[in-house]
Formats: C-alpha cells, structure tokens, sequence
C-alpha cells in the first residue's frame, strides 16, 4: 500500500514499515507505529488525579482523568499537504472554558536549530562553516555574553546542496533535537562534542564553567573585594581586559594608578579591546603567559613591591606576581584573601552548558489542517488567543509575519524528533484555543473530538508533565 504521510509516497509492504519508520503496513491498514503520547499531571486544584467514584457510580476502566490530560503531537501522525484536516481535534474543558487542541506532526523543511554553546574558548571565525563528515550543515555566528553561537540546519543545506549534505544536516539536526551528542568540526576552529543539557567538550577538553563576565564586568564585581590585598588586578579577556585601578571601579576606591600598561586597544578607562587573538588560552585568548600582554611598566608610576594579580574571567587562570626592584614582575606564592576571591569568581561561574533550540515556522498547508482559512489562525496566535505548544512544551513565537516557533529540546518529552527523507524533520505540534475561536476561524468543528472519546479509541502512551513547563490550558 502507499503511505501519503509525506511527499516521498513509499510504497510498504504488508507488515512493513515505511523509510520514516513511522507508518507501517498493517494487515492492508496503514498505521502509526508509536502510541500517541498524552501528558498527565497529577493534581488540578488540589484533587487527585483520579477521582474516587461514589458508591454505586459505574467506572468505565480509564484511570486517566481528562481533565488532567493533554493531547500532544507525539504520535498523532501527520496529514502532510493538509488538504484533510489534522489527525486529532480534541475537545476539552479546562477552567470551565471550552477549548479545542488541534494536533499534529508537522514535516518541516524550513527549520535550524540555534546552539548556545557556554564557553570562552575559541570555536571559530564568525560565518565560519560548521561541518559533520565533511558536509557543511551550519555556520558560526555571533558570540554573546560568554557563549558561542552556532546556527545549524535551514533549507538550504537541507534541500538546496548536495544529497549527502541534506542527509546529514538532517540527521545532525535529528540527533540533537532528540537530546543526543553529535561531533561537529569548524573550519579554521575547534573541534567539539554538544548534547543538550551537557558540558561542550572543546578539542576534547570538557568546559566546566561559563565566565562571570567580561573582564570590565569582573573588575566591577569583585573590586571591593581586592581592595587593600592587592595594588593592581588585570582581568583577561577575549572581548572587554579590565585594569583595576584605571577602572571607574579602582576611580571610585581612591586607588592609585599602578602604571602597568597593557597591548591592546583603549576603550574607556580600565577597558581595553583585542589585547590578543581569541584562542584556548587565558580568557578565551591565545595567550598562555600572561605577562605578555603588559606592554610597558612606567618608573615614574610603578613602585617595587607593587602587588600584581592577573586573572581570567572564569578563575581557572590566575597567577600572582610582585615587581622587584627594576620593576619586573616576579611570581610569588598568591596570599589568601587574594585566592579567596579568584575562588569566588570561580563559585559565580555557572555550569558550563549546550542548549539546543529548535526553530521553524509552522506555515504553508500545516495550517490547512486547523482551518479552511490559514490566515485567521496566523492572526489568531499573533493575538495570542492561540496558543502554541510543541509536545506540550512552551514556545516563543517571534513577531512579524507567519507562525515561526522556537523551543527548547530539553522541555520536551524526549525522542519527540523524527525526520523523512526528503529530507526533513518531524515536530509535534499542538494549537489550543477556545472552541468559540475555532469556530470563528473557520475550523474544521465537524472532526471535534471528545478528549474522554480520543482516549477511548487511541493507543497511547502516558508521560508525566514536566513540571518547570506551564500547563499548555493554563
């Protein structure tokens, strides 16, 4: 039989699977091969999930409450082009509203995800080319407060390069969408190892930290702290080098300049650009001594005995030094208030972290399947009398035109990714809104469920709402 879930149209045999390996031929029946997945919480208003029936009352066997319950996209299957209205419309009450959950697996072309990766190395000059095996699948692109960012996926490497390529952006993008660890190679950069919700391992070293701040912000941080332990404070960093008594911050203490001049360029005072290349080294730089970036100590400022500490912006790098008598730095054991604070900018330093999030816009004939007026559900999530979830989880809806989504992996159930091979990628996708809207916006009322029926008639699968997620009826 021919399975029209998507546009490849595969051909399956009786008891079969299709190359998704998401339908399968069923004694002539086309079937979805995983159980629709339904999220459960325990209590509503302080009542227990199940509520005991009163003597004599029938029970029809269902321990599921549906009033507790929501209907996710996992497992709906898929009506891809919707010229047939989507796989499940169900009918709830939540808070004594009648709403309606249009649900649906949407196959999506136009679609990336977005990587925060939580370190001060060195991954890659910006537009660089992020490659999987060769094929590019990605590119670099702007480094914010102590993350890289990389940018993978879209339709052209999707659809618009070679087969190759748009097999492996695809399966990249399927392998970290669903929480797993992929090995991507930078050109002219690192190496590195991400999963969501895990440490980035860069050129096979682990991060263990994201950095407080830039080295200005540390400065401005911890400057109380260093008063009177030390005479001057350097701070490397990649982007912003701070220098402690040249600061507002070393201003505002009444320090005296020390007369230590860093490489670099002057911003304002304290703060200094490009003092060296980015790299692996001290604060997300290619240096590994940190003298070299003083560029001249002045006699007439400097005095011997002057107590220098230089530290990076995560405090994994840190080295004391006191000037001798020609005014040359030499290492010496770091006292303990001084150590006390590098421990402390080290404590501020959050975990280290990858975060994955999936974006795609949720456009085209995915809206036919919730109404014979595409427009009026766009203009009805912009209005956010919509709501939109993706396996029950949150999601941002960015402004301006069409519906284009964004979500975090981790927030939802897990392996709720799948792909097909034209290729693309399968995401749970859930619209919810009162049932007087959906009449309104031309829905499709004569395919509304019961949500008590859907459970009667679906296989299912029963996952526990994730707590840190809003209740999608909410």
């Amino acid at each position: 039989m021919r399975c029209d879930a998507c546009p490849v149209l595969c051909r399956i045999r009786e008891g079969q699977t299709g190359a998704c390996d998401r339908y399968a031929n069923l004694n002539g029946k086309l079937v979805r091969s995983d159980p629709l997945v339904l999220l459960q919480r325990a209590q509503q208003d302080n009542q227990p999930l199940v509520k005991f029936l009163q003597p004599g009352a029938a029970w029809d066997g269902n321990p599921i409450h549906a009033g507790n319950t929501f209907v996710t996209g996992l497992g709906a299957s898929t009506t891809y082009p919707d010229y047939k209205p989507a796989p499940f419309i169900v009918a709830s009450t939540a808070d004594g509203v009648d709403v309606v959950t249009v649900v649906t697996e949407g196959i999506f072309s136009y679609c990336g995800l977005k990587l925060k990766i939580d370190t001060d190395r060195y991954l890659g000059p910006e537009q660089a080319a992020v490659r999987v095996n060769g094929e590019q699948v990605g590119h670099v692109t702007t480094a914010e407060y102590g993350s890289q960012m990389l940018s993978l996926g879209g339709v052209r490497h999707l659809t618009g390069g070679s087969k190759k390529e748009g097999t492996l952006t695809c399966q990249t993008m399927l392998t970290l969408a669903n929480k797993g660890e992929v090995e991507l190679h930078i050109d002219n950069g690192a190496t590195l190892r991400v999963q969501a919700g895990h440490a980035p391992i860069v050129n096979g070293v682990q991060e263990a930290r994201m950095r407080v701040g830039c080295g200005s912000a540390t400065i401005g941080i911890f400057a109380q702290q260093w008063l009177g332990h030390c005479d001057e404070v350097i701070v490397v960093d990649d982007h912003i080098t701070g220098v402690l008594t040249e600061h507002q911050a070393g201003r505002f203490l009444d320090m005296p300049l020390a007369g230590i001049r860093i490489r670099g360029r002057k911003s304002t005072p304290g703060r200094y650009f490009r003092v060296a290349e980015p790299g692996a080294g001290w604060g997300g730089t290619e240096i590994t001594d940190p003298l070299s970036i003083i560029e001249r100590i002045d006699p007439a400022v400097a005095w011997p005995g002057l107590r220098l500490l230089m530290v990076s912006t995560t405090g994994e790098d840190a080295a004391w030094f006191v000037l001798d008598e020609q005014l040359k730095p030499q290492p010496a054991p770091m006292p303990a208030p001084v150590q006390h604070v590098v421990d402390r900018i080290a404590e501020n330093c959050e975990p280290a972290l990858t975060s994955v999030l999936f974006m795609g816009g949720a456009g085209g004939s995915l809206r036919a399947g919730v109404t014979e007026n595409p427009v009026r559900l766009t203009r009805s999530v912009r209005a956010s009398i919509t709501r939109v979830t993706c396996g029950g989880a949150p999601v941002y809806v960015w402004p301006g035109g069409g519906i284009t989504v964004m979500v975090d992996v981790l927030a939802m159930p897990d392996n709720a990714f799948g792909d097909v091979p034209t290729p693309a990628l399968v995401l749970p996708i859930e619209f919810t809104m009162p049932i007087a809207e959906y009449a309104a916006l031309g829905g499709h009322m004569q395919h509304v469920k019961p949500l008590n029926q859907v459970i009667q008639d679906t296989t299912f699968r029963a996952e526990a709402w994730r707590h840190p997620n809003p209740w999608p009826t909410d």
